[in-house]
């Protein structure tokens, strides 16, 4: 499926709204989206309205130094699971699987309520969920423009 953005705004929006579509999805794993994209495609954009439709007041800023920050979901209305933790990573500085060892990331991912949305999930693909939700944003043909795919990839 593609979805035409655009503005950053509605980029925004579309990440709003995948949010509370898995707010409202029975699912007792972790949810894993692999977000792909070059740098500028939007990435960042859509994970600030992931955030948002997750309810999180927080400033949503990428984690390329610090590889993933953790972040509380309040309690929705909208919830049908106990969705507790919003994990942001950026996988863009990850070098070898085994850098990941140290933040538990295979632990988190197999957590139950966890959702985790990873950028430059390519680097790490061997290691990522069956069940994962991959989404490619790539530039458009005019400037602001973002073309948002989602697709079926194995591992």
């Amino acid at each position: 499926m593609k979805i035409l953005s655009d503005s950053p705004s509605k980029t925004k929006k579309l990440g709003v709204l995948l949010a509370k579509e898995i707010l409202k999805t029975k699912n007792d794993d972790s949810v894993v989206i692999g977000l792909k994209g070059e740098l500028g495609a939007g990435k960042t954009t859509f994970i600030q309205g992931f955030a948002e439709g997750l309810g999180i007041k927080n400033k949503i800023t990428s984690p390329t130094f610090v590889i993933f920050r953790k972040y509380k979901i309040p309690r929705h209305k909208l919830t049908v699971n106990d969705h507790e933790f919003f994990y942001h990573m950026d996988a863009y500085r990850i070098e070898k699987i085994s850098e990941l060892n140290p933040l538990e990331f295979k632990k988190i991912m197999t957590l139950p309520g966890g959702i985790i949305v990873i950028e430059w999930p390519e680097k790490i693909k061997k290691v990522l969920l069956k069940n994962t939700i991959w989404l490619s944003l790539k530039h458009g043909s005019k400037e602001n423009e973002r073309i948002l795919e989602f697709k079926n990839e194995s591992r």
